[in-house]
């Protein structure tokens, strides 16, 4: 039976991060394991950044944003030799098992892993919400809540000046973010990978908001990478009515505390990992699929297909 497991953290930070590093390290030291916490995360592992967790030093972080230990990517850790420096690492120390807690780069260096002897149990940690197989990522809604704050403030002044504000969100190739912020915040157009980016097409609805619908203000949430913002905000100006402004809330998004979902959401799957592990189970990852907490192997998840939003953009249309 394994003895010795480690935790790390990689990719983009998200909140619920230390939740999930909490709930780890004490299921396993209440089943009599012991847990190290990797810093940096495949960096820290090759580089031998391990270091023994206690109940005491994961107290008081279940509230904290952020990870406690520190994350960073390694492109490099796909190599075959910079993957047996880090197993080598972990030998040293008689850790037999780890957990992985990032997106879907991460997964991939854990099923690597894993196919070299370490079992490794991965957890979906990004605000993106961009990990497939589960219906919610850890961090993403906390995120959210973030969002939704700061849209519901730049509405405020947006109606005071008869102004459009262009807000930008993260959320990479997925656009969550910004549809399911641009619901609760009462978005007039929301633009994502999935709808696509008509530049004139969106002009035309600010001008029929404006002229038609006599509008005082619109909201466009918009998903990263998709345009250039700032210079779209000076087209709305050049083209409607309402004085373009642009927002780009960037990192803002990762920061915070994290909410009670994501707090609870971390603390179950980070208990399912270290059950699976105990049993000698790697090569998997920890979803929450139709409210039940379940397991996955690593190379369905990730050639799961994205799930259509068609239903929530339906949504949005008939709010509009």
């Amino acid at each position: 039976m394994v003895k010795r497991i480690g935790i790390l953290t990689s990719g983009g930070d998200s909140p619920g991060m230390n939740a999930a590093i909490r709930a780890v390290t004490r299921v396993g030291i209440n089943a009599g394991l012991e847990v190290f916490g990797i810093y940096n995360g495949y960096k820290g592992m090759t580089e031998g950044y391990i270091e023994p967790l206690t109940r005491e030093s994961v107290g008081e972080i279940v509230n904290r944003g952020g990870t406690i230990l520190g994350s960073a990517r390694l492109p490099e850790f796909k190599d075959l030799d910079v993957r047996q420096k880090a197993v080598k690492q972990l030998q040293k120390r008689g850790i037999e098992a780890v957990v992985v807690v990032g997106g879907d780069g991460s997964y991939r260096g854990a099923l690597a892993l894993t196919e070299m002897g370490v079992n490794c149990i991965g957890l979906p940690g990004t605000i993106d919400n961009d990990i497939t197989c589960t219906d919610y990522t850890i961090g993403f809604q906390t995120a959210l809540e973030t969002v939704v704050e700061c849209i519901d403030k730049l509405r405020d002044t947006s109606n005071s000046h008869h102004r459009c504000s262009i807000v930008e969100v993260m959320g990479n190739r997925c656009g969550d973010l910004a549809l399911w912020s641009g619901i609760a915040c009462g978005a007039e157009i929301i633009v994502t990978s999935e709808t696509g980016f008509d530049e004139e097409e969106v002009l035309g609805r600010l001008r029929d908001l404006d002229l038609i619908k006599k509008k005082r203000h619109a909201i466009v949430v918009i998903s990263e990478k998709i345009t250039d913002v700032d210079q779209f905000a000076k087209k709305v100006s050049l083209n409607t009515g309402f004085a373009g402004r642009a927002t780009t809330l960037g990192h803002i998004q990762r920061g915070g505390s994290p909410c009670p979902f994501d707090r609870l959401l971390a603390s179950q799957m980070g208990e399912k990992a270290v059950d699976l592990l105990m049993q000698g189970i790697g090569g998997q990852c920890i979803a929450i699929r139709n409210n039940k907490i379940v397991a996955i192997p690593i190379t369905e998840a990730l050639g799961m297909p994205h799930e259509s939003r068609k239903p929530l953009m339906n949504l949005f249309e008939r709010l509009v």
